[in-house]
């Protein structure tokens, strides 16, 4: 898939390490160099802006991957730093390999074993046709897969080498809707969809914090100051409000909606982005945010945001519409990782 819509950071010089520890919640000094980290930042009262990666590519030099554009917030934060915020999103294209082929895809178009070692959330760098082309280890999907960067002149020249080597792994090309998929069985957020940047909030009810979203894992309160943590100190000594969780929406009830108008179940078809309520006794306690029928687990699965005081393995139910007419379905609330298969972490051999 191309995914050179991403916008694209660099940052560079003495106080590049300092301004990363500023802009991204996780402890950024224990990134060694080739390393990624996945992060959120967030606005001083500790609401999250946007999520994404960072990746160290030199002693002095960083790049940060966003799903909107966030050149003016970096600029912002590093103002008076001697760092050199650039903006590389049309300058840098990417291609993401996903799948439980892609390593064997990649060490056929490149000629070598060496991403046999490349580490989860780990880059190399490789000589491509005379190129230089970082790979690194890391996609939107809960398999294994790589993401490839490389100058945007030689991005046709990659896709069709991809191509080629593909051809007998039955690699095909995919888009948007496939993406959708794979991300929500993988429970992957998608901002302004599973959780609204603080930028583009409304009202204060739609911001998040990081503890809100499941990213809780992602914050560092020891160490120095990052944006936002003075906030998150005290958010994470109160209670929070709502929380981040799966929902296995029940086959046989759906059967039985849609069986009385003599229909089978209407779900299958691209992901769907419409929140739908989710009661627990005829009260309403969230919302699914990203519902799919997943092909690989063959279940009605969705990404949702619920009470706090809402556990996993409670029943809950979600409406849906039959014949357009609102009724509810029976769930359950499980873990919002629904796919991750150890060869998406594991190296050759293991």
């Amino acid at each position: 898939m191309d995914v050179s819509p991403l916008f694209k950071y660099e940052l560079n010089g003495p106080y590049a390490g300092r301004l990363a520890n500023r802009i991204m919640t996780r402890n950024i000094d224990r990134c060694k160099i080739g390393q990624i980290m996945y992060g959120p930042w967030c606005d001083e009262d500790g609401h999250v802006i946007d999520d994404g990666n960072i990746a160290r590519l030199g002693k002095d030099s960083y790049r940060i991957t966003a799903a909107d554009s966030n050149l003016k917030w970096f600029q912002d934060v590093g103002y008076g730093m001697d760092v050199e915020v650039s903006d590389v999103s049309t300058e840098l294209a990417a291609l993401a390999l996903q799948g439980p082929n892609s390593r064997k895809i990649l060490n056929s178009m490149l000629g070598k074993n060496a991403l046999d070692r490349l580490a989860y959330y780990r880059l190399a760098k490789f000589d491509f046709q005379g190129h230089e082309l970082t790979v690194s280890r890391t996609g939107y999907t809960g398999d294994l897969g790589f993401e490839l960067w490389i100058h945007k002149d030689h991005a046709t020249l990659l896709w069709d080498a991809l191509i080629d080597s593909g051809q007998d792994f039955g690699m095909l090309p995919i888009g948007l809707a496939a993406l959708d998929m794979t991300r929500i069985e993988a429970g992957l957020l998608l901002i302004e969809v599973d959780y609204t940047s603080a930028r583009n909030a409304v009202i204060k009810s739609q911001k998040s914090t990081p503890y809100e979203i499941g990213l809780g894992w992602a914050v560092r309160l020891q160490g120095d100051d990052f944006i936002g943590k003075r906030a998150l100190l005290e958010a994470k000594n109160n209670k929070n409000h709502r929380k981040y969780v799966g929902l296995d929406i029940s086959w046989i009830s759906l059967e039985e909606k849609f069986g009385a108008v003599d229909l089978p179940p209407q779900v299958a078809g691209r992901a769907s982005r419409n929140p739908l309520p989710i009661y627990r006794n005829q009260k309403h306690v969230g919302q699914a945010t990203s519902i799919v029928f997943s092909p690989i687990l063959k279940r009605y699965i969705a990404l949702a945001t619920v009470e706090a005081s809402i556990q996993i393995g409670d029943d809950v139910d979600i409406e849906i519409s039959v014949e357009y007419k609102r009724q509810v379905a029976q769930a359950k609330i499980v873990k919002p990782t629904f796919f991750t298969p150890k060869r998406k972490k594991a190296l050759v051999g293991q």
